[in-house]
């Protein structure tokens, strides 16, 4: 704690405005901003879209297809990344990403937009490993909490006017330019991130480095899939399918994890495991917040989503603090921030009930974004701290595979106490048993978190 206490804030200009780091700056946000806002648009664009494509009753899959085809991608481009370094997938990446813009916003049939879905699932999971990829081979690890600090402040203002303007847009000049529109923009980001991949250094594979397999890969996208479906359409065949999937993605994650990952071994399986606590707990409250506004509280559905545009404002500033601060130790700052979102959860826990006011959503999801600021970009900079050069592809694909993992079980979790033990009308006795499953998973953050070799 004194590290963090004792610290000086540092100037970040210098660090991403600089001569050798300006391009990669700028190509880098302009693609994590508009990523940002087609993936808060398309929700809200989508009971139009799939009504005018007579879709309704595929209305999930639309999500659905995107997470399949974003955990295949995201294997797939760490075990590339490793092989051949980030510039295959940091070029692939976005023209994929463009080509599914094209496709989803001229489809005049649900299979159409279910393939255009598919390659926007391809180009986001190939872009998310490369990314990381690149920030290693651009910034030192002390720089690393700065071009993090502003990946998280691009997503800010796809979070705040992301949803009105693509509601803005489809009711005035329809829901294909919530996709067609971002396409001119996606290729500028592509011509800027050409330029930085031709300065990379030449890629030299390790010699013995870990692989995932594209097997598994398609395994755990799968388990995933029917995890998420059985969670969004809970009955006693979705129970059964939905097992089936959870044993096919533990098998799976097996070949996907670092060793160690599920018992929480010090190093890297435990910055691997922190990530699927982390997004877990909190996804399971994002999912479910809104609900409880209007259901418990009588919010309307705009005011309803209020609390977690809080969120994404607190989680900036949160993150814009820590990466003034480059000399804290990041493993501190990982386990107060897992604190923070303890805090919250059990705020959650109480203004789920219909005995509390509503207002204290509003701070404790100030509270939560706080400790996911600091505590994301503090695993993303221990990832690649604990990463041999020859595996960073491998451990990202599998921290992001952790995440999905730990975002769609928590959720699933939550939708199957909705079913058993209340319903979506009145979820009060639900919520509350979720809210302290998930303030337990934080609080094992925390135990987990003080726990680390004695050298790195």
């Amino acid at each position: 704690m004194s590290r963090i206490l004792d610290a000086q804030p540092q100037p970040r200009r210098s660090v991403l405005w600089s001569r050798e780091h300006r391009l990669t700056t700028i190509g880098l946000l302009l693609v994590v901003t508009l990523v940002a806002f087609e993936s808060m648009g398309v929700a809200t664009a989508m009971p139009t879209l799939v009504a005018e494509l007579h879709g309704l009753a595929l209305y999930s899959w639309p999500f659905t297809t995107f997470l399949i085809a974003s955990v295949v991608a995201t294997v797939l481009s760490g075990r590339m990344g490793d092989r051949r370094g980030p510039a295959p997938a940091l070029l692939a990446g976005p023209a994929l990403f463009a080509a599914g813009l094209m496709v989803a916003g001229t489809a005049t049939t649900m299979p159409m937009l279910l393939a255009g879905r598919a390659l926007q699932g391809l180009g986001s999971g190939f872009l998310l490993v490369a990314v990381s990829l690149l920030i290693a081979l651009t910034f030192t690890d002390r720089e690393r909490p700065v071009i993090y600090a502003a990946n998280a402040a691009a997503w800010v203002l796809p979070a705040v006017i992301g949803p009105s303007v693509a509601g803005l847009i489809t009711v005035s000049i329809g829901w294909r330019w919530v996709f067609l529109g971002l396409v001119p923009l996606v290729a500028i980001g592509v011509a800027l991130l050409v330029v930085v991949v031709r300065g990379l250094p030449d890629h030299v594979p390790a010699a013995e480095a870990r692989r995932a397999g594209v097997v598994p890969a398609v395994v755990a996208a799968l388990g995933v899939a029917a995890l998420t479906w059985a969670a969004q359409h809970p009955s006693p065949l979705a129970l059964i399918y939905g097992s089936v999937g959870l044993v096919a993605l533990g098998l799976a994650l097996r070949r996907l994890l670092p060793t160690g990952t599920l018992t929480f071994r010090p190093g890297l399986p435990t910055v691997v495991a922190s990530r699927a606590l982390l997004s877990g707990a909190y996804a399971g409250m994002e999912a479910y917040l809104p609900l409880t506004m209007s259901a418990v509280h009588g919010y309307g559905p705009a005011l309803a989503g209020l609390p977690l545009t809080i969120t994404a404002l607190g989680w900036s500033a949160a993150s814009g603090l820590q990466g003034r601060f480059l000399d804290w130790s990041r493993e501190a700052t990982l386990r107060i921030g897992f604190a923070l979102v303890a805090v919250a959860l059990v705020g959650f826990g109480f203004v789920a009930q219909p005995w509390c006011p509503a207002w204290p959503a509003f701070v404790i999801c100030a509270i939560g974004g706080a400790g996911m600021g600091i505590a994301m970009p503090s695993i993303s900079v221990l990832l690649l701290r604990y990463s041999p050069e020859g595996e960073r592809g491998f451990n990202t694909s599998a921290m992001q595979l952790a995440d999905w993992v730990g975002s769609a079980l928590l959720i699933g979790l939550g939708g199957v106490l909705l079913a058993v033990v209340a319903s979506a009308l009145h979820p009060s006795p639900a919520m509350a048993i979720l809210a302290v499953a998930l303030v337990l998973l934080a609080l094992l953050g925390v135990r987990v978190t003080s726990r680390w070799p004695q050298k790195v």
